[in-house]
């Protein structure tokens, strides 16, 4: 219906009103660059955890003389951000409990094991949770999943989660664990609440105000069909409460498609795009045999069912002004 009219919309600044949600996992801190975005992400030295998920702490107890705490101190904050991958700074490897081989970690193995040279039989991802050994990387010692190294006592991450498995020595991600998602998040537990009924986290800055869809982050994203739920990317819950990786809104926008690819509600104002259908269509008088034509239509936006005049151009709701219609009769 939008493509009748692209050169007029390509006249008008779209004002998006879309509200931002943070799901990524605990992989990677890529952001979209907008203003909340930005409020959620300031730098803090240390991220809080449950103390049931953090198998302990890297910094060492107070007692015994000053030189002996230094010595354990400096111990433990040996190799700090010199070991780790690309998705994490830490220092051990993991033993993937599917197919017992060594990874930096389990998205090092699910991209080894996913590659598109890999035989499709055999292709696979770790299951994380049954993650049981850990290899340290400064004195290779195997050992049960534990914060320190039972060999050399080297911290092998500052953040630990022993729910999640995870490691990892750069905490500016304020990483977290959420109960109600099960897995590790980040950008600081504060600026997050666990909606139960949506069944994932959000921007606390949405709390009152996002609508709720159950489920809505369990599903994979309508246009790269990764699913949501653990994403390492920004997410966005459209003003419909479906979400949509953010890349991939702006990749649909960029393509002049402004509805959900779920339930074809608009993903932003429009107004001022349908002021200039009303102007094109006011300019575009039908034929005399089409000018008093009647057609049913179903308004995407607010779901009114409506008898209008047919034009070539667009139909318009005459309940909400919405052209983003579709006509289902006549």
């Amino acid at each position: 219906m939008f493509l009748g009219l692209l050169p007029a919309v390509r006249q008008i600044r779209i004002r998006f009103d879309l509200k931002i949600s943070f799901s990524m996992e605990e992989v990677e801190n890529k952001h979209s660059g907008s203003e909340v975005i930005e409020l959620c992400h300031h730098q803090n030295e240390c991220c809080k955890v449950n103390e049931e998920e953090v198998g302990g702490s890297c910094s060492q107890q107070s007692g015994g003389d000053e030189s002996s705490n230094a010595e354990a101190t400096e111990l433990l904050e040996k190799g700090f951000m010199e070991y780790g991958c690309s998705h994490y700074q830490r220092r051990c490897r993991i033993r993937a409990p599917c197919c017992g081989e060594i990874f930096d970690c389990r998205h090092c193995h699910n991209e080894a094991k996913n590659n598109i040279n890999v035989d499709q039989k055999l292709r696979h991802d770790i299951p994380r949770h049954q993650v049981s050994q850990v290899i340290c990387s400064l004195c290779g010692t195997e050992q049960e999943v534990q914060q320190v190294c039972i060999n050399c006592r080297v911290c092998m991450g500052k953040y630990f989660c022993k729910a999640c498995k995870l490691f990892d020595d750069d905490t500016s991600k304020r990483q977290y664990h959420c109960d109600g998602c099960g897995i590790c998040r980040i950008g600081g537990q504060e600026n997050f609440f666990h909606c139960n009924n949506c069944g994932c986290c959000y921007s606390i800055l949405l709390k009152k105000s996002h609508p709720c869809v159950e489920g809505a982050m369990h599903h994979d994203c309508p246009v790269c069909f990764e699913f949501l739920f653990e994403s390492r990317y920004d997410v966005t819950v459209l003003p419909c409460g479906h979400t949509i990786h953010t890349d991939c809104l702006k990749d649909m926008t960029d393509h002049f498609q402004y509805a959900c690819p779920l339930c074809s509600k608009s993903v932003c104002d429009m107004s001022k795009v349908w002021e200039k259908f009303d102007e094109e269509i006011a300019a575009t008088p039908m034929p005399e045999p089409y000018q008093n034509k009647m057609v049913s239509i179903l308004c995407n936006d607010c779901g009114t069912k409506s008898e209008v005049r047919f034009h070539v151009l667009a139909r318009k709701c005459p309940n909400c002004k919405s052209y983003n219609t579709r006509q289902t009769r006549g």
